[in-house]
């Protein structure tokens, strides 16, 4: 695919308009993020999605578009899994409710910053050494593993080596200051907890973008298709993050249905290689099939997750997303004996 340089200015500059746009209308004036909002919000981007996708179709070619939408919806569906890493950030933070979305916005555009230079990297890399394939299957067949295996774990938001630079080298203080990053206290600029967990969103994110980054470019080889991919799902996470944080704790499944992709997608990265490295005959998965196991695998663990927790709801209690959903309700003063797991209206919700 021949991408000219007027196109990659054009979709860097259109991504700019869009956060600039979000920032005007919704961040004008700081509010809780409804569901329902949220809704909306996730439909608008979700659309704008597929009007891409329908533009590279008439530009490109039905082949791109497919590699498109098969990117579009891995990286959509592995960013889910970031979804309860920021409501541990979050919460460790103790971030107001009406600020969570201009952090999750700001810190969003660092997270696509630093994914903007790792896919540069990693198309140099497969330009100049076709054998980096080898690298990234290995990559995400060791992910796979450790993902199915890390169904219990809770991370830990004090684990970002950035954020502990910071507070050692820079005065800061831990109270919020409405939106502001910094301010005077006696005399001294200090970093407040705005700026602290932004960094926190943002750099965090690129300890995932070094899984999904690899399993979109088996997809496809193509750098403009794998930055336009990241692109569009980072744009919506946020909102998604609002629309789904009463139900993270109920995808019970989603971390196995998430190792499979990342399994199936490393083999296929082996694959490839292997057909490019030597003379054997190994089969070449087409992308409609790529499409069909990401899709169908998805659909599945959803729809598995959501019965096994009906039959048994104590199943919600069990998960780590829930215990941090504990962990922020504590923060936000809401009494542990009024969360009730079973209601989606519940404050831990």
């Amino acid at each position: 695919m021949n991408v000219p340089t007027w196109l990659w200015f054009a979709t860097i500059g259109g991504l700019i308009g869009i956060i600039v746009v979000d920032l005007i209308v919704v961040d004008s004036r700081p509010h809780v993020f409804g569901p329902r909002e949220a809704t909306r919000w996730v439909i608008f981007y979700v659309f704008l999605a597929a009007a891409f996708a329908v533009f590279l179709f008439v530009y490109a070619g039905a082949t791109y578009a497919g590699q498109f939408v098969a990117g579009y919806i891995t990286e959509y569906s592995l960013s889910v899994d970031n979804l309860f890493v920021f409501l541990v950030i979050l919460s460790a933070f103790a971030v107001p409710a009406e600020y969570q979305h201009r952090v999750l916005l700001v810190g969003i555009v660092i997270a696509l910053i630093l994914r903007g230079i790792l896919i540069v990297i990693g198309a140099e890399a497969i330009a100049r050494f076709t054998g980096t394939f080898y690298v990234f299957g290995a990559l995400l067949l060791y992910t796979a593993i450790k993902v199915w295996r890390s169904q219990d774990e809770e991370p830990d938001p004090e684990g970002n080596g950035l954020i502990r630079f910071v507070e050692r080298r820079v005065p800061t203080t831990r109270e919020y200051h409405g939106t502001k990053l910094t301010v005077l206290l006696d005399g001294k600029r200090h970093v407040t907890p705005m700026l602290l967990v932004m960094l926190a969103i943002g750099t965090t994110d690129l300890l995932f973008a070094l899984d999904s980054i690899p399993a979109v470019f088996g997809l496809t080889q193509e750098a403009y298709i794998v930055f336009t991919a990241n692109a569009f799902a980072l744009m919506g996470l946020r909102q998604l993050f609002f629309l789904l944080h009463g139900l993270l704790d109920r995808l019970i499944y989603l971390n196995r249905g998430l190792a499979i992709i990342l399994g199936f997608i490393g083999v296929k990265l082996v694959l490839e290689a292997v057909g490019a490295t030597t003379s054997l005959a190994v089969p070449h998965i087409p992308i409609a099939v790529s499409l069909g196991v990401i899709v169908g695998v998805l659909a599945a663990t959803t729809i598995a997750s959501l019965i096994a927790v009906r039959r048994n709801p104590a199943l919600v209690l069990e998960s780590p997303e829930y215990q941090a959903e504990l962990e922020a309700a504590a923060e936000s003063g809401v009494a542990l004996e009024d969360l009730d797991p079973e209601d989606p209206q519940s404050p831990a919700r």
